[in-house]
């Protein structure tokens, strides 16, 4: 088994909540890295909308979080951390089209139910971990090669 201890690269970006403002720049900062490094632009772009998605999701729905990418010889992983206010009903929530966006995040043409079902759709290895009133971890693997 792979060792996941140590990342060859890893870089955090904040997300506030409601940072409409400055949403997708970490996805967009990810994505340069990743071409910097080399890795193939297929994986870029599924590594782009999956942060993307995660980074908008953190200020729709969470107090506040980060996205951590990390680079391994074999893969590169995601991980999007919140906390609270948690998810209730991790079924639902991967269902396309569900969601618990506001009237007022609908208006700026967010909130569509398509951030968990794209992650992991974009993703090889997609885990979701949440608890009421804690928060939520998503973590997401996209393999290298």
């Amino acid at each position: 088994m792979a060792d996941y201890t140590n990342a060859t690269f890893e870089e955090v970006r904040e997300v506030g909540k409601g940072d409409f403002a400055t949403a997708g720049q970490g996805s967009a900062a990810f994505k340069n890295t990743l071409k910097k490094l080399g890795v193939g632009s297929a994986v870029v772009r599924r590594v782009a909308i999956a942060s993307y998605e995660a980074e908008i999701n953190l200020a729709i729905h969470s107090d506040g979080g980060k996205l951590t990418l990390s680079v391994y010889p074999d893969k590169i992983r995601l991980v999007s951390e919140d906390i609270g206010p948690g998810i209730a009903d991790l079924d639902l929530v991967m269902q396309e089209g569900y969601s618990t966006a506001t009237e007022e995040v609908r208006m700026l043409g967010f909130g569509a139910g398509m951030g968990m079902p794209n992650m992991k759709r974009c993703s090889d290895e997609f885990d979701l971990k949440s608890a009421v009133g804690k928060g939520t971890t998503i973590t997401m693997d996209f393999k290298l090669g």
